[in-house]
């Protein structure tokens, strides 16, 4: 399985916009700036964040500056603490730590908490805020965090501390306790506060980069709060944000935030706007990309299987990124590449980059999908947790049927249910409409009902493996409810499935095909022989005697069967039948007048009607 989380191992080329990110970090040589990292949920916005950190790291130069990059996650505050506070908390915790080996950095880190706990102190409001503001301890609450807050002197807080647990305390007393400065400018708090932390900044010659990322996981409160906390620390010198967030979310959240003031969506776009400095969007995956991504998501599990050895996948992830980069010269990533990275020689590996390149298109310019590499990770989740599942109940299922039809779950649901339907109705789990409707993408044909008429329905239809001559029951099984469950009766009995699966595969008259029809009998080899003739329609070419084996065999055992093996030939598409079945068919009694009606037949190819001819002559 593959996790969910965030990474520095780059599958999707984003290595080129992490060097530039952090390139642009590094050239503003002190000065602050601000860049907003925008993409849909699970576009990659935190492996991106992940991959510009990691190159920060790379680029300390001791005693003139040190990148310190800090990582606030809002999403995990939310509900617990205010996202404000936790951002000051740990930019102060960091600052601390990196002041520790030096006395007197140590003591204005110090004096830095003290000013964070009181802007801390100051947004819980009510009693908290009102003695801050004021100087006078108001309530049970002013009254405990004064003393704890440093706004008395310590000798009037041991005074103090006597009187905690009462409701209120006398005027009087009120006026000596409190300092001389009294009340608290909370503009000029924050003043200091910004001033005291680009000091030690400075100090410390340390660069500040604070990653904030899952912003558009949080509720449109705790994002705007985390915004506002972000306006605290922007624009100071040695300082930079890194804002990992959806666009659409923001706005969104804006709204929200001034529901009932009549905002326009150009004032909420510009709230954001005047937060960052440098825009950069996570690149969109196209065909090409997702391609790429599917490959080495697949030969990663590959290579975890034991299938595909570490240097090829060391290889591979290296191969992969250097042909993105150059795909806009033309360079795509093809099938001969995806093909190139395993061997041509690994029938496995190779249908799964088969796998990889028949998907990418379909997961690209699917609505429900739209190349998001979350997304594609868990659908191919979702392909081998349903391959793990299968084996213990006895189900032989490949990993590309499996994730054909979990497409058409995944994006086209409607049809995913008209296509259950039919399979709990059918005797044997196979669907007609299915393969008369691969058989029509194939050939450029109308689409019977209930394909719709789109490329992405028939660019699915083309996916391999055909999945109109396949028993989709155990496909149901393991991914539809229980109601769907309830496949329609099947009359056929084993040997009768056994000659039916016999049928399909035979190519030439042979004793144990013949004993397989006896076995059967003749009601279960009718049924045998008229499904075999119906799925194998898709490979039928008309033009190879072993086309016609299906109809042929059965009835050389039990003549009975002829009149419905003609009712089935007299279908025969006439402008496809070719000479080469027109022997073994006019030697069968069943099958003679029909052929002989076919001559008469403008649509009959004059090759065909020649070798009716003659076997007409050497009948007589």
């Amino acid at each position: 399985m593959w996790h969910d989380n965030e990474t520095t191992v780059d599958y999707l080329n984003f290595g080129v916009v992490a060097d530039a990110c952090a390139s642009l970090l590094k050239r503003t040589n002190g000065e602050p700036i601000s860049i907003g990292v925008s993409g849909g949920w699970g576009a990659g916005k935190s492996s991106l964040v992940k991959m510009i950190a990691a190159r920060l790291n790379d680029a300390a130069e001791p005693g003139k500056n040190t990148y310190v990059v800090v990582t606030f996650n809002p999403w995990l505050y939310q509900d617990f603490e205010g996202a404000r506070s936790a951002l000051l908390q740990l930019v102060g915790d960091e600052v601390l730590l990196r002041a520790a080996k030096d006395e007197k950095l140590l003591a204005k880190a110090k004096r830095l908490m003290q000013r964070i706990n009181l802007l801390r102190l100051a947004q819980m409001g009510g009693e908290a805020a009102a003695t801050i503001i004021t100087g006078v301890p108001v309530g049970v609450v002013g009254r405990a965090i004064s003393k704890v807050g440093g706004l008395f002197s310590s000798a009037d807080a041991e005074e103090f501390e006597g009187d905690t647990g009462k409701e209120g305390i006398e005027s009087d007393k009120v006026s000596t306790l409190l300092r001389p400065a009294e009340p608290v400018s909370l503009p000029s708090e924050i003043q200091a506060f910004r001033d005291a932390l680009e000091e030690l900044l400075e100090e410390l010659k340390i660069t500040l980069v604070v990653f904030v990322d899952d912003l558009d996981r949080c509720l449109p409160k705790t994002a705007i709060s985390t915004l506002e906390s972000i306006r605290l620390l922007l624009f100071l010198k040695r300082s930079a944000f890194v804002i990992a967030a959806d666009n659409e979310f923001i706005r969104g959240a804006v709204r929200v935030h001034f529901e009932g003031t009549g905002i326009t969506s150009d004032i909420a776009t510009n709230y954001f706007d005047k937060l960052i400095q440098v825009p950069l969007h996570v690149p969109r995956l196209g065909v090409n990309e997702a391609k790429a991504y599917l490959a080495l998501l697949l030969l990663e599990r590959a290579n975890a299987d034991g299938d595909f050895d570490d240097d090829k996948f060391e290889q591979a992830m290296k191969a992969v990124p250097e042909r993105l980069q150059r795909s806009w010269r033309g360079d795509a990533v093809t099938t001969d590449f995806l093909q190139s990275l395993v061997g041509v020689d690994d029938a496995k590996l190779v249908a799964l980059m088969d796998l990889a390149e028949g998907l990418a298109p379909l997961l690209t310019q699917s609505s429900a999908v739209n190349a998001n590499p979350r997304l594609m990770k868990r659908f191919l989740n979702t392909v081998f947790l349903r391959s793990a599942l299968a084996e213990p109940q006895g189900i032989a299922l490949d990993i590309p049927a499996l994730a054909k039809w979990h497409l058409i779950e995944r994006c086209d649901e409607t049809l995913a249910n008209a296509l259950a339907a039919m399979v709990t109705s059918a005797s044997d789990g196979r669907v007609d409409p299915l393969r008369e409707a691969e058989e029509a993408a194939r050939t450029a044909g109308n689409l019977p009902e209930p394909f719709k008429e789109d490329s992405f329905t028939r660019e699915w239809l083309q996916l391999q493996p055909s999945l109109g001559e396949v028993d989709l029951r155990p496909l149901l099984h393991l991914s539809r409810d229980t109601a769907t469950r309830d496949f329609g009766a099947d009359n056929m009995t084993t040997e009768g499935r056994a000659l039916r699966d016999a049928l399909m595969v035979a190519t030439n008259a042979n004793g144990p095909l013949t004993q397989a029809i006896q076995a059967a009998g003749p009601t279960q080899a009718e049924m045998a022989m008229t499904r075999a003739w119906q799925l194998k329609a898709p490979r039928r070419t008309w033009r190879q005697g072993e086309d016609v084996i299906p109809l042929v065999e059965p009835c050389k055992v039990f003549p009975e069967l002829g009149a419905k093996a003609g009712s089935l030939l007299y279908q025969a598409p006439l402008n496809k039948v070719g000479p080469g079945i027109i022997p073994s068919l006019f030697a069968q009694a069943w099958a003679r007048p029909i052929i002989i009606q076919w001559i008469e037949s403008p649509k009959l190819d004059r090759r065909a009607k020649n070798a009716i001819q003659q076997a007409e002559k050497r009948g007589r």
